[in-house]
């Protein structure tokens, strides 16, 4: 049966696409979950609308989401945390964290979007990437300090 995805499906093709696929594929999965639709020709009309408010949607995001990274290009965070005698933290710093210290400043970025490969758990400066769009990243800066007054 030919179909046309109306999203990106995994080891099948991307959004727009015309595939043939098996008969109870696209009855029973694909067309009732919405991922697909008949390839006829009103629906290739209209699959190609879609896709093309898609594209001009995804301009935006991306224009919005670039002019966001350079506003954030050089923003400095500041953590006061509790330390030990190596510059250990006690706990550390996550990207939930940051989120909420970026929103205080002014920028509601989720926490999903900020690539951190382990949570901080040592004082100094750190650099911290954001990814704002699929190919849009930018880079702030985190300054841990000690918390002087727990001692």
């Amino acid at each position: 049966m030919q179909i046309i995805l109306r999203e990106d499906v995994e080891k099948l093709g991307t959004r727009g696409q015309m595939v043939k696929v098996a008969n109870g594929y696209a009855r029973n999965f694909l067309i009732p979950m919405k991922k697909a639709v008949a390839a006829t020709a009103s629906n290739v009309k209209i699959v190609e609308q879609e896709r093309q408010a898609a594209l001009r949607r995804d301009a935006k995001e991306k224009d919005s989401a670039e002019e966001l990274g350079k506003l954030m290009a050089g923003v400095t965070i500041v953590s006061v945390q509790k330390a030990g005698e190596a510059d250990q933290l006690f706990g550390s710093v996550t990207s939930k964290d940051i989120a909420d210290m970026l929103e205080k400043q002014g920028y509601n970025i989720d926490r999903k979007k900020i690539m951190l490969e382990a949570p901080i758990k040592t004082l100094g400066e750190h650099k911290i990437a954001i990814k704002l769009y699929r190919d849009v990243v930018t880079e702030i800066t985190l300054a841990v300090n000690k918390d002087e007054s727990a001692q």
